[in-house]
C-alpha cells in the first residue's frame, strides 16, 4: 500500500522526532493548570488566567518571529525552539524540588512555550516542502496526521495514571525530555538546508505583517482562515463549559469524562487515512465544503447530553464525528493553504495563523465562560452550538473560488497540520 511505503531515512528521523514529542506532549497535556491546583492550590480564577494568559502572551511574543523565522533555515530554528522549550520547561521540575515554584513560575513558563510552539510550527511547515518528493507528501502528511490523533488518545490517560503514581511533576519532566530528543533526531536528519534568499535586504517594517495580508487578500484563504477562528474558538471555548455540564451538573465519573474525549480520537486515524482517497474522488474544494461543515453541525449536540451511559455514549458519538471531519478536513486544508502561498512567506503565513487560532480561542474560551457562568453552562453550549452553524457560510463551494492546481486541485505539496501546528 502507498501509506506503508518507505519515505527515506531523513523523513524517518523527522517523523520519529515528531512522534517522540507528540506523545510527551499528550503525557503532559494539562499538566501546567494540575501543578497549580496540587502544589499552589491555585483557585478556579487563577487555572482560568494560566490556561488563557500564558498562551496569548506566548502569541504576541511570536508576532516578530514569522519574519525572523522566514528567513533563517528552517531545520536550525526547529532545534532552537525544541531546545528553548526543554530548557524553559526543565525548571519547573528543578524549582519544584527546591520548594520555590510560583503561579509567576508557571505563566512566564507557558508563554515561552507557546511561544516556541508557533515559532516550531512555522518552520516545520515551510520545511517539509523541501524535505519530502511531491508525489509522497500526502503519505507523510497521513503519517503525521495519524501519529498526533493516537497521541492525543493514549497520552493524557496514561499521564493521569503516572501522576496518580508519582506526584504531579512526572508528566512534566517526560514533555522536557521529548523535547531534547525531537531536538536530537532533528540534528540526525543532516543534510544541506541552503538559507532562504530575501528579496530586499535588512528588515521592512510590513513583513511582520505579511501573513496576515496574505491570508486576508487572498479570495480563497480570507474565508477559510475566517472560518478557522470561528471554528476552533467555539470548539475549545466549549470544552470546560462542556466539563462543567458533565462532572458537576450531570454527575459523571472523572474516568468517564476523561474516556468521552480519549476514545473519539480514534476518529482522527480514520479522518486522515481518508484525505488522500477522498480528494481523488471528489476534489479538494467539495472535501472542504463538506467536511468543514460537518465538523461544525454535531457541536450542538452537547446541549442535550443526558445522564448516564445514554449520555456518555452521545458525546462520544458527537466528538467522533466532530474529529473525524476535522482530520478530514484539516489535512485538504493543509494543502490548500501551501498552494496558495509563496515560498518565501509559508512561515509568515503559518505564524499569522497560529496567532490567530490562539486568539480567538482565548477571547471565545473567556465569552463562554462569562456565559456559562451568568446562564449556565447548557445554555453556554447551545448558544455555541447555534454560532457554528454559521461558519459553513465562510467556506469554499461558492463561484470563483480558487481552486487548487492539478487535476483535483491539490497535486501539489501539501503538509501535516500535525507538524505545522501541534508539535
Amino acid at each position: 500500500m502507498a501509506a506503508r511505503r518507505a519515505l527515506g531515512r531523513r523523513f524517518g528521523w523527522l517523523w520519529v522526532s515528531y512522534a517522540v514529542s507528540a506523545y510527551g506532549s499528550g503525557l503532559g497535556f494539562g499538566a501546567l493548570p494540575l501543578i497549580a491546583l496540587l502544589v499552589l492550590d491555585a483557585d478556579s480564577l487563577q487555572v482560568s488566567v494560566l490556561a488563557a494568559v500564558g498562551p496569548a502572551v506566548g502569541a504576541l511574543i511570536a508576532v516578530p518571529l514569522g519574519p525572523w523565522v522566514e528567513f533563517r533555515r528552517k531545520r536550525r530554528v526547529m532545534i532552537t525552539m525544541d531546545l528553548a522549550r526543554f530548557v524553559v520547561m526543565l525548571t519547573i521540575p528543578i524549582v519544584y524540588a527546591f520548594g520555590n515554584l510560583s503561579f509567576a513560575h508557571l505563566l512566564f513558563v507557558s508563554a515561552v512555550v507557546a511561544a516556541a510552539k508557533i515559532a516550531f510550527g512555522a518552520a516545520s511547515g515551510a520545511y517539509l516542502k523541501s524535505l519530502v518528493r511531491q508525489e509522497d507528501l500526502l503519505v507523510a502528511n497521513a503519517r503525521f496526521e495519524s501519529t498526533m490523533w493516537s497521541s492525543v488518545a493514549f497520552g493524557p490517560p496514561l499521564g493521569g495514571a503516572a501522576i496518580g503514581l508519582f506526584g504531579p511533576v512526572i508528566t512534566v519532566v517526560a514533555d522536557t525530555l521529548s523535547y531534547l530528543l525531537s531536538a536530537l533526531g532533528i540534528t540526525a536528519i543532516g543534510g544541506d538546508e541552503q538559507p532562504p534568499r530575501r528579496s530586499n535586504p535588512g528588515m521592512r517594517a510590513g513583513e511582520v505583517l505579511d501573513g496576515w495580508r496574505h491570508l486576508l487578500t487572498h479570495p480563497g484563504l480570507r474565508g477559510l482562515y475566517l472560518n478557522h477562528l470561528l471554528v476552533s474558538g467555539l470548539i475549545m471555548a466549549t470544552e470546560p463549559i462542556l466539563a462543567v455540564r458533565m462532572l458537576r451538573d450531570l454527575g459523571f465519573a472523572p474516568w468517564q469524562y476523561g474516556l468521552a474525549f480519549a476514545s473519539p480520537c480514534i476518529g482522527g486515524l480514520i479522518g486522515s487515512r481518508l484525505a488522500g482517497r477522498a480528494v481523488a474522488r471528489y476534489g479538494s474544494q467539495r472535501i472542504l465544503l463538506v467536511a468543514g461543515t460537518f465538523r461544525a453541525v454535531w457541536l450542538i449536540g452537547l446541549a442535550a447530553v443526558q445522564p448516564g451511559v445514554v449520555g456518555l455514549a452521545t458525546v462520544i458519538v458527537i466528538e467522533f464525528a466532530i474529529i473525524v471531519s476535522m482530520s478530514l478536513y484539516n489535512s485538504v486544508l493543509a494543502v490548500y493553504r501551501l498552494e496558495h502561498t509563496p515560498d518565501d512567506r509559508v512561515a509568515r503565513t503559518l505564524s499569522a495563523w497560529s496567532i490567530s487560532s490562539g486568539a480567538a480561542i482565548a477571547v471565545l474560551s473567556a465569552l463562554g465562560g462569562l456565559l456559562a457562568s451568568t446562564t449556565g453552562p447548557r445554555t453556554a453550549l447551545t448558544v455555541a452550538g447555534l454560532l457554528i452553524l454559521t461558519s459553513p457560510f465562510l467556506l469554499p463551494g461558492r463561484p470563483g473560488f480558487p481552486p487548487g492546481s492539478g487535476q483535483h486541485g491539490d497535486n501539489t505539496r501539501p503538509t501535516s497540520t500535525a507538524a505545522a501546528e501541534l508539535h
